[in-house]
């Protein structure tokens, strides 16, 4: 398969007007136009949305969306799917409508997270304006290059990985593997990053996480100037919001950035400066080290 982008999210909320505030006022997203009324749409470039919230009855991650080339590519990946004997859900024509593209299916990958796979994108070209005055993000040529990343929990570690490898093309960027005890029997955790067919450096990250009621680890949204993500930690502290990590700058990708908590429960990184890799000239790597300062992580204290 080739898979081009992480091309959205789809977020349950108990309450979305959180998320709407959140996204424009700590995020800096715009109010989509045009969408439906039933959910929180939140735009940052020239797609019609990237963040859909939609009233439930959890707090969580419901489902990433991946785009694929065009038509011969999607019913090419149906096919591969159905010789894998892997299940799939055809969407209905209306839910291809909200989603602003022209087909889809939803499966499960084998840790049981949601996944849509789409083709037919729409650019709508309306102008991004930032309730925060972000001049932009990071997302490519038209959006080509996705809206940032996901790290989900994976259960099946290694299953979940060929899946995702073997199966829908996904491309191995980085492996680190952590022990949090001196433990010489402890087995640790490890976390495979993933890219696809665009310069970002890792679009999917799969990290070994046997019990994650939200569905996600964490998502990264990236910003094009440096002083952005200053302004962004101020307004997160100014609104105490909870830094599950300090600023710093990761090993792998070179991303600046910090994490927050977001009204799901899960973290967002919020960075700049990522790295983009020619894919013809790469040769995975094995990081010890997750950043070279900085990202001491300290997480919220469950309510």
């Amino acid at each position: 398969m080739d898979v081009r982008s992480l091309g959205y999210v789809v977020i349950e909320s108990t309450d979305p007007q959180k998320w709407l505030e959140y996204g424009t006022d700590i995020l800096g997203l715009m109010v989509a136009s045009g969408m439906p009324d039933d959910a929180v749409y939140l735009k940052m470039d020239e797609r019609p949305f990237r963040f859909a919230i939609v009233k439930g009855d959890a707090d969580r991650l419901q489902c990433c969306g991946w785009e694929l080339r065009d038509k011969a590519d999607f019913d090419a990946a149906l096919a591969d799917l159905d010789k894998a004997g892997v299940a799939f859900e055809k969407l209905t024509a209306d839910v291809a409508h909200a989603r602003r593209v022209k087909e889809l299916v939803r499966l499960q990958d084998p840790s049981g997270n949601t996944l849509e796979l789409y083709w037919g994108g729409q650019l709508d070209f309306a102008k991004f304006v930032s309730p925060q005055g972000i001049s932009g993000f990071e997302t490519g040529l038209n959006g080509d290059m996705g809206f940032g990343h996901a790290v989900l929990p994976a259960t099946k570690l290694a299953e979940t990985h060929a899946f995702y490898k073997d199966l829908l093309g996904f491309g191995d960027s980085d492996y680190m593997h952590f022990k949090f005890s001196p433990d010489p029997d402890d087995p640790g955790q490890g976390l495979h990053f993933m890219h696809v067919n665009n310069p970002r450096h890792h679009s999917l990250a799969l990290y070994e996480d046997q019990a994650n009621p939200v569905g996600c680890v964490h998502l990264m949204v990236e910003v094009k100037d440096v002083d952005e993500v200053g302004y962004c930690l101020d307004r997160v502290e100014a609104a105490e919001i909870p830094i599950v990590s300090s600023l710093g700058r990761h090993t792998n990708d070179r991303m600046l950035s910090f994490y927050m908590a977001t009204p799901a429960g899960f973290a967002l990184e919020f960075g700049t400066g990522g790295l983009q890799v020619d894919w013809d000239n790469f040769t995975p790597t094995v990081t010890t080290l997750p950043s070279i300062w900085g990202h001491k992580f300290s997480m919220p204290d469950a309510e």
